[in-house]
């Protein structure tokens, strides 16, 4: 029975998800590939864990039984049990590591890669489901487990084809940040009110690059008005109170920080005292890299960090959507979170972690073409009754690594070269009777083609330009291939 046109349902993508094709497939595959190597070269081994979780597992974003959709998308089971999309692939770490800690061995390092969901509101080239790739390990309090992991990530952004002038680790503690809270009046209790003015004086720090130090201040104290008119409000501090953290983060905004600086604003603060301690032995670790650096202004988002935070920041300028020059900033970042396993075992364990934004670093390198779909090779069909010498041209082409396909349709040459360009290949290869008898093959540069029709007046000076096209022995296909895709 036929749909009514009333019935039949809308071809749409749901708000906030994308279709993707084969070239940035092929692209984040390569990007993929690379940084894994990195990570398998420092001992990390691979891990997967399921898109859903128990939403009380997952923890941060746990949503109220009436509407469950607070920051995740999530669903009720059979058995009456809430079951969440990871946020990330922090959490179901935490989770993997609780239920099988007594067989794994301590430290324990994993590397993961995977989807994860957000149930936030979309925006240009902020999507609800992207890709992570997450290096941590568990059970190592060590500075050196987060320096590992802040070399780790400078080796995977060079090894992605960056220089060392195109990127910066930078490095903060947030327990550095805490003692600077702590020496202003803001110590680190249970109350309600405090922990909200905290929170908002390290989202107004997180926002230095954007605002500068004027905007900053204007969050510290009584609020914000931006461009639109809306007003943010602010901390509430008074001026000595901004003044002291004006002073902690002004060496970010001036490009001066040196970590030194900082251990007279926390003298009287021991967590203070222990986040400059342990930045001290990152700092002694990662100094002889050259592009990894402490950062003042660095305070990442998550609520669950403990100790040291990170971020890799590109810094040459990229286009954005709307093809003007941009500089995107951070790429990967992460931190110490040693609370995070005890929320199910109720012992501390400490862990440390980093998290590389794929699509962020795709969009950066794509203009630079360092991750590329090979290109396509297609074998015409010229003899639609026995297709077998088509077969054959192309499994030769595939055993000598030429990514190539035959022509499986129906339609003539005419309908053949269209679907070519349409497939944006680079050659097609034909072999019909006449050269099957000279023991030949025709090979078309479709892109040398492509640029010749552009430059002829009429169809019979196209016919008769023939520099496009070659004939060569049955016995030299893969050469000449080989030849004409290396000078493209």
């Amino acid at each position: 029975m036929n749909r009514s046109k009333e019935e039949r349902p809308k071809a749409r993508v749901p708000r906030g998800f994308r279709d993707r094709g084969a070239a940035e497939i092929a692209a984040e595959r390569g990007c993929l590939d690379a940084i894994r190597q990195v990570l398998e070269s420092y001992g990390f081994d691979a891990l997967e864990t399921p898109a859903f979780e128990y939403t009380d597992a997952l923890g941060k974003f746990l949503p109220d039984l009436d509407r469950p959709n607070e920051g995740v998308f999530s669903l009720a089971d059979d058995d009456g049990q809430w079951l969440s999309l990871r946020y990330d692939l922090t959490a179901p770490l935490a989770r993997y590591v609780a239920e099988n800690f007594q067989h794994l061995p301590k430290p324990f390092r994993r590397y993961q890669l995977g989807s994860v969901w957000r149930n936030e509101k979309p925006g240009p080239g902020r999507y609800r489901e992207f890709t992570q790739f997450d290096a941590d390990t568990v059970g190592s309090a060590s500075p050196s487990a987060d320096a590992e992991l802040l070399l780790m990530a400078a080796d995977a952004l060079e090894a992605l084809g960056l220089g060392r002038e195109e990127f910066v680790v930078k490095y903060n503690s947030r327990k550095l940040l805490d003692g600077v809270l702590e020496s202003c009046g803001l110590p680190l209790d249970e109350s309600r009110e405090t922990q909200l003015r905290r929170g908002v004086v390290l989202r107004a720090i997180d926002k230095l690059d954007r605002l500068g130090i004027s905007g900053v201040r204007a969050l510290l104290g009584e609020g914000r008005k931006d461009e639109s008119g809306d007003f943010t409000k602010g901390a509430g501090l008074d001026k000595a109170q901004i003044d002291k953290i004006e002073a902690f983060i002004s060496g970010a905004q001036a490009g001066s920080h040196r970590l030194e600086d900082t251990q007279a604003l926390v003298s009287e603060s021991h967590v203070g005292q222990q986040g400059y301690a342990e930045l001290k032995g990152i700092a002694q670790l990662t100094q002889s890299h050259g592009r990894i650096e402490f950062d003042p202004g660095i305070v990442r988002g998550l609520e669950y960090y403990t100790g040291a935070v990170f971020e890799a920041q590109l810094t040459f300028p990229v286009k954005n959507e709307d093809g003007d020059p941009v500089i995107m900033g951070s790429v990967a970042g992460g931190g110490r979170y040693d609370d995070l396993v005890a929320r199910f075992t109720g012992e501390r364990v400490p862990a440390t972690g980093i998290s590389i934004g794929v699509s962020r670093l795709l969009n950066a390198l794509r203009e630079r073409k360092t991750t590329a779909l090979l290109p396509l090779v297609i074998v015409l069909a010229l003899d639609k009754e026995d297709r077998s010498g088509g077969f054959a041209l192309a499994a030769e082409l595939r055993a000598n690594n030429i990514r190539a396909e035959c022509y499986v349709g129906d339609g003539g040459m005419k309908a053949q070269l269209k679907y070519a360009d349409r497939r944006k290949a680079a050659i097609a290869v034909m072999e019909g009777a006449d050269e099957r008898a000279r023991g030949e093959v025709t090979l078309k540069d479709l892109v040398a083609g492509a640029e010749l029709a552009k430059s002829v007046e009429s169809r019979a000076a196209w016919v008769q330009e023939r520099a496009a096209q070659v004939s060569v022995p049955r016995g030299d296909l893969v050469a000449k291939v080989k030849e004409m895709l290396a000078s493209r």
